[in-house]
C-alpha cells in the first residue's frame, strides 16, 4: 500500500499530521518526506521485525538513489492493529517526530532542504488522514 503526493510546500516551522490504522500483520511502515523520491531527507520507518533489533524506529536519508546512516531510536510505541498520530515537525535543520506516547525522535535534515515537496506513505499503514499546520 503506498500514497504520495507532490508539491506539498512545507517549510521550517511547518508540521505534517498524519493518522492512520497499523494492519493486524503489519511488518513495517514509513512516511518519507524531501523533494523526489531519489531526494528524501527524511525516512520514518517503524519495523516490527527487524533482523538486528527486532521492533525499532530507523530513521534515515538518500540523496541521488543514495541511502545514507541509519539512525535507530529502540522506542517503539507502535502495536499492530492500533489507529495512530505521528507529528513531524520540520524545524529547516532537523525534523521533530513526535509518536503516540510522546516521546520525540529528531533527525538532521541532512539534504539541507529549504522546503519539503514531496511525501510518500507505504507499507503496513492505512493513511486516513493527513493535514499541514
Amino acid at each position: 500500500m503506498s500514497f504520495e503526493v507532490h508539491n506539498i510546500n512545507l517549510t521550517s516551522g511547518g508540521t505534517l499530521k498524519i493518522k492512520g490504522k497499523i494492519t493486524e500483520e503489519a511488518d513495517r511502515f514509513a512516511v518519507n518526506l524531501g523533494s523526489s523520491s531519489h531526494h528524501i531527507a527524511l525516512h520514518f520507518n517503524p519495523r516490527f521485525h527487524d533482523n538486528v533489533d527486532g521492533t525499532v524506529i530507523v530513521c534515515n536519508s538518500k540523496e541521488d538513489d543514495c541511502w545514507g546512516s541509519e539512525q535507530r531510536d529502540m522506542e517503539f510505541p507502535f502495536s499492530k492493529g492500533d489507529e495512530v498520530k505521528v507529528y513531524i515537525t520540520f524545524k529547516g535543520d532537523s525534523f521533530e517526530i513526535k509518536l503516540p506516547n510522546d516521546h520525540v525522535v529528531e533527525f538532521p535534515n541532512r539534504l539541507s532542504l529549504d522546503k519539503i515537496d514531496y511525501m510518500t506513505v507505504w507499507g503496513d499503514f492505512k493513511l486516513t488522514s493527513f493535514k499541514f499546520d
